[in-house]
């Protein structure tokens, strides 16, 4: 469906170490996110690109790993090698029971 595979990951294999970038929509994000994510709309990426580290581990989040797998592909084919998709993104991680918070601080829910 995407092309050529994508490298991934499992909600639970993300560490602190690893940069979580969310590139789900403002209104997404405002509802619920992972605490430690970046944020920047899947649209957003051409033009804000030098925002994604080359220097560590990143893991592309969405609400369900369409859009993540496209970035992660866009990002591969533009030098970052350490980047990986979230496997079943935002509603796997609240599955899991991992934290999620609103844009206000308060707990979150994945829309």
């Amino acid at each position: 469906m995407f092309g050529p595979q994508v490298p991934s990951v499992s909600v639970t294999e993300i560490d602190d170490d690893t940069y979580l970038l969310d590139v789900r929509e403002d209104d997404e994000w405002a509802a619920g996110h992972a605490p430690s994510a970046h944020h920047l709309p899947m649209m957003e990426l051409p033009a804000r690109i030098a925002e994604v580290p080359t220097d560590r581990d990143v893991a592309v989040i969405c609400r369900s790993g369409g859009r993540s797998a496209q970035v992660v592909g866009y990002l591969l084919n533009n030098g970052w090698g350490q980047v990986r998709n979230v496997d079943g993104g935002m509603r796997q991680w609240a599955t899991v029971g991992r934290p999620v918070v609103g844009g206000d601080g308060q707990p979150g829910r994945v829309i």
